[in-house]
């Protein structure tokens, strides 16, 4: 007998069926195999679970169709680590293996395979890590097999992929294997640099831009031991490693570690599972933390691993703060009628002139239309929800009325208009954005160059000298020998956003930026000093700031602090979905209500069309009951498919964007 996992995606079919097996197929028919089965008469793929004697099912069963490959792909620890991730998730074991194992290739599974890399000499010097409190004792108790878990906050200026290098060819020469996950290619492409210098062809990268058959052929390297440190983008969290001894997650903060299909893991959770399961060591590591992150450390789970703070000071640049109030400001001609003041100009000037690169972030790529006030010069905003005013032209008169200023976020109207900051009525037209910021900065240092990374042209580094570097967020290229100066330009249009992670994710991108400054160069941010992720960033605090994130969560019940679950999609579908579940105690309905702003529909739901009426339903329950959540949310989902519902929802716990 086989055991047979269809790969149907049905929540009231996500288990496992009986099969016979023929006498032919009984040697390849091992755990772990691709087989076909024959399942309400049509040929289906499923994976063979394991081999039974007796089977307990009462009818006559079916035959094994084929054993697609003797590969044995799905192995013990990865389906343990499926099971867990559908349990967390509320998905289906189906799922989550089509997101965990790629896509057969037959020609690459036929060939003849790698051998092992040769055995690492000695183990790497671990003398850069000294810096960080209890690192010694974190890489003893990894050596000891207790699986240690840290929350690393990486010092400015700290190179990051050469430290995660060493600490994965220490793992290693200790007979472990290693699996390193950061969020896109130009973080992977620095790592592997890193990696392959020390560790040659131990290492291998899986990532989303290869190909069906170079993906597939180096997952199998991993798979058949012939590589022990997995580095890779996103999905790489399921690779196959055996002997697993350390796990790295790098900037878990970055949106991009979070899948968008079924049952929508993400990787710092999913880490978290394997390293727990595996008993592996576990390093979340960033510039800037999360308040998930956060949480795993106040609940004893995880430890600090951070630097004293004597040693922050001494690494990190000179961070200014200025506000619109500021005295430096007020009397500035220049800040009045420009988005840069003289202040940030001389800072840039100064490191032109010591032949150092500048950055300058701009938060939008390109030319964004935007209003501000005619007398301050401050941008226009909303006077209910303080988001950024259009123009826009009465329906009823559109293209011969005069526009009137509408908000982009509530669309709530502005006639009049009137400045917060200095009362002025009027409002004047301006445009933001790298292309136009490089445009100014160009005029105002003649015979400087004028490097622009955002959108489709992404610059991956510089080298040293004097250069205007202009980059939206995430774009930034790395300088060679560090940058002598950074301005944060337009910095309201990222604290302004109507976002949960508004906060953190401008801390992050701002933290990116300062960690990249030299120590004697100079930061000026255009931010109010007050505000405390602006002391965070002038500080290099991420951890005092994001414990303030996660107790403030906690007052008003927002994740991490409470589990959530959100139900999106047509409101009488949600409706009825909610109705079907068994409520766990102390478990809050909220809503529905219109679904975040940005946030994309449901596949299937065209949420332009005139009978188009999607919105959402948050499910809020305690941190220490979420498995019941998940639990209810599952049996809920089994009933819907069963009572043959046919409106497209979607059900995510812990989503991205609450709203």
């Amino acid at each position: 007998m086989a055991r047979v996992l269809p790969l149907l995606g049905l929540a009231h079919l996500d288990r496992e069926f009986d099969y016979q097996v023929d006498a032919t197929q009984d040697e390849a028919a091992q755990p772990g195999v691709r087989v076909r089965v024959r399942f309400a008469g049509r040929l289906v793929d499923g994976y063979l679970i394991e081999r039974r004697e007796t089977t307990d099912h009462p009818g006559k069963l079916g035959w094994l169709e084929r054993v697609v490959s003797p590969e044995q792909v799905l192995t013990p620890e990865l389906l343990r680590l499926s099971r867990l991730v559908a349990d967390r998730y509320a998905g289906t074991l189906t799922d989550v293996l089509r997101l965990a194992i790629p896509p057969r290739h037959a020609r690459t599974e036929q060939a003849a395979p790698k051998e092992p890399a040769a055995p690492i000499g000695s183990a790497p010097d671990l003398a850069n890590w000294a810096e960080y409190t209890h690192a010694q004792q974190f890489v003893t108790a990894m050596d000891s097999g207790a699986g240690p878990r840290a929350a690393w906050q990486a010092l400015p200026g700290e190179d990051w992929p050469r430290r995660l290098a060493e600490l994965a060819c220490h793992t290693v020469t200790s007979g472990k294997s290693a699996i390193i996950v950061v969020p896109d290619q130009r973080d992977l492409n620095r790592l592997e640099a890193a990696c392959t210098e020390l560790l040659g062809d131990h290492v291998v990268a899986l990532a989303a831009g290869l190909g069906p058959s170079a993906r597939y052929r180096r997952w199998l390297q991993v798979l058949r031991g012939a590589a022990t440190v997995t580095i890779g983008t996103r999905s790489a969290i399921f690779a196959p490693a055996r002997d697993l001894g350390l796990i790295v997650v790098w900037d878990d903060g970055d949106e991009s570690l979070c899948e968008p299909r079924a049952p929508y893991p993400h990787t710092r959770e999913v880490a978290v599972l394997r390293a727990h399961d595996a008993s592996a060591a576990l390093v979340i590591g960033g510039y800037s933390r999360t308040a998930e992150t956060q949480a795993l450390v106040d609940s004893g789970w995880a430890h600090d691993l951070v630097a004293p703070r004597n040693t922050v000071r001494e690494r990190m640049g000179r961070v200014i703060a200025l506000s619109d109030a500021d005295e430096r400001i007020a009397r500035d001609r220049l800040a009045r009628a420009a988005r840069i003041p003289t202040i940030a100009f001389d800072t840039a000037r100064r490191a032109l002139d010591a032949d150092r690169p500048v950055l300058v972030s701009v938060p939008r790529r390109g030319y964004v239309p935007a209003l501000a006030c005619a007398s301050c010069g401050q941008p226009a905003r909303c006077r209910r929800c303080h988001g950024p005013l259009q123009l826009v032209a009465p329906e009823a008169h559109r293209g011969s009325a005069p526009a009137e200023m509408q908000c982009r976020w509530c669309g709530h109207g502005q006639n009049p208009f009137r400045c917060a900051d200095c009362g002025g009525t009027r409002a004047r037209a301006i445009v933001v954005g790298a292309k136009r910021t490089a445009e100014e900065l160009g005029r105002a240092f003649p015979g400087v160059a004028v490097v622009t990374s955002g959108g489709s042209t992404i610059v991956d580094d510089v080298p040293d000298g004097p250069r205007l570097v202009v980059a939206t967020p995430g774009a930034e290229p790395v300088a060679e020998a560090g940058y002598g100066a950074a301005l944060l330009l337009d910095t309201w249009a990222m604290l302004g956003r109507a976002d949960l992670r508004a906060a953190e994710e401008a801390l992050r991108r701002w933290l990116g930026i300062v960690g990249q400054v030299r120590g004697d160069g100079t930061t000026v941010l255009l931010a109010d000093a007050g505000l405390p992720v602006v002391q965070a960033v002038i500080r290099f605090d991420p951890v005092g700031f994001a414990g303030h994130e996660l107790a403030s969560r906690a007052e008003v019940g927002l994740p991490p602090a409470v589990t959530m679950a959100s139900v999106d999609g047509a409101v009488g579908d949600i409706t009825d979905f909610v109705s079907m579940i068994e409520r766990p105690e102390g478990m809050d309905v909220l809503g529905p209500v219109p679904l975040p702003v940005g946030a994309r529909p449901p596949a299937g739901i065209d949420a332009a069309a005139p009978d188009a009426d999607v919105q959402r339903i948050l499910l809020r329950i305690n941190r220490g009951r979420g498995r019941e959540l998940a639990a209810a949310l599952r049996t809920a989902q089994v009933l819907r498919a069963t009572s043959r519902a046919t409106g497209t929802i979607r059900v995510q716990i812990d989503p991205q964007q609450i709203g």
